[in-house]
């Protein structure tokens, strides 16, 4: 239950933008110009902070940013890393993953790929009270049905 201070300073919300944008390539033009700047946000001020927050990440990481625009113009920005799809097509050299998943493979990974890709995963406000074994079976769930066959050593 929220107080009554929590819900007297609550500032009411304009809009929420979801966005994929590559790792410090927040610019004022498309897409995130229109789709931000049509709630009259300080585009500038947006394109600094994602790019700050993305710097460590490799410029062509699809990051999935959440914005929330209240009414005073003013933002909020979530930023979470690339998708574990994205990871696992990088770690397995392929381009898209097999068109008849668990009748032709793709690709193979260890299970060391699977942990690292865990321990960049749980960095994410959705995954980080989750344990590493967790967030690893989920990987490991998302390659198969993308056709990339997990063992524990390649040979």
């Amino acid at each position: 239950m929220a107080s009554l201070k929590e819900i007297l300073t609550r500032r009411p919300v304009a809009a929420t933008v979801r966005l994929t944008i590559p790792a410090g390539g927040a610019r004022p033009g498309p897409p995130v110009g229109p789709a931000i700047g049509q709630y009259k946000v300080n585009l500038m001020a947006f394109c600094k902070d994602f790019n700050a927050r993305t710097q460590k990440y490799k410029p062509d990481a699809p990051m999935a940013a959440t914005v929330t625009v209240f009414k005073d113009n003013t933002f909020e920005l979530s930023v979470r890393s690339p998708s574990v799809t994205w990871y696992l097509k990088k770690a397995a050299g392929i381009e898209s993953g097999s068109g008849r998943a668990g009748h032709v493979v793709a690709s193979t990974l260890t299970l060391k790929h699977i942990y690292e890709i865990a321990k960049v995963k749980q960095a994410d406000p959705y995954c980080e009270y989750m344990s590493l074994e967790a967030i690893s079976k989920s990987i490991i769930g998302t390659a198969k049905s993308m056709g990339i066959k997990v063992e524990k050593e390649l040979d």
